[in-house]
């Protein structure tokens, strides 16, 4: 009970709260400077067809030098493993995808976050061990919201049971491709999530793990010495062959 007492007593006391940790900037708007690129089929850091480009301020998956989509699914790494945090940043979906990607690839990017550290991943896997905050637009033959949440190697606790979906739907209206977003994530020390799409919540859970049954995670569970549960990891932006922007990333740490 003494921490429920704590703020009253500091206020009786004249003592001000612990101020609130600023916000930082994690892409400068001009260079890929503490990101690296990690793409199904190659060496983590190669990118030799540019997938991951700087322009007009913003971090761009640009497919200028790719013909057709052949399976090069692509993450962009932060270079610091997070626990606690808020994050925001801008985001715009546009163009057409490229030819050969299946239909749940259009209009679809992510920003990945408890992910694994790039350097674990297997050459050829698609996607890391993480949780993914979905980022859609329309038209796409499905018209789903944008701020979903996708789990590959993972699983969360929503509404007090472990739920099985793979993705699982933000109540976000429905945001056309080409328009500017503002997306936001909340990790607190608890392990409380929140996915916010133009600073209005639209998912909340908890409690992520290592799903044990999922060959990419099993690795990493061995690892921990056979333990599930999640507290950080690695945020990754997301190419899954449909063009895609990123600006004004900020990171605010709660740990």
């Amino acid at each position: 009970m003494k921490h429920l007492l704590l703020l009253p007593m500091l206020a009786l006391l004249g003592a001000a709260p612990a101020p609130e940790a600023q916000w930082q900037r994690i892409f400068d708007g001009k260079t890929l400077a503490g990101w690296t690129p990690k793409i199904t089929g190659r060496a983590i850091g190669e990118d030799p067809r540019h997938m991951f480009v700087v322009q007009d301020g913003a971090i761009r998956v640009s497919h200028a030098n790719y013909a057709k989509f052949e399976g090069e699914f692509g993450h962009l790494f932060w270079k610091t493993p997070l626990k606690a945090y808020r994050i925001r940043f801008d985001y715009r979906l546009f163009g057409d995808p490229l030819p050969g990607i299946k239909t749940w690839q259009t209009s679809n990017s992510g920003l990945m976050f408890h992910a694994q550290a790039p350097a674990t991943m297997r050459r050829d896997q698609d996607f890391p061990v993480s949780l993914e905050f979905q980022l859609l637009g329309i038209p796409r033959p499905t018209e789903e919201p944008s701020g979903n949440l996708c789990t590959p190697g993972t699983s969360v606790v929503i509404d007090g049971k472990r739920d099985p979906r793979h993705c699982i739907l933000s109540t976000s209206p429905l945001l056309p491709v080409g328009q500017w977003t503002q997306a936001g994530l909340e990790v607190l020390p608890d392990g409380q999530i929140t996915h916010f799409i133009n600073g209005k919540p639209v998912l909340h859970y908890a409690a992520a793990q290592l799903d044990p049954e999922d060959k990419d995670a099993q690795p990493l569970i061995a690892a921990a010495g056979g333990k599930l549960q999640l507290h950080g990891g690695y945020i990754a932006l997301q190419s899954e062959g449909h063009p895609i922007e990123f600006r004004n990333i900020e990171l605010q740490r709660l740990d």
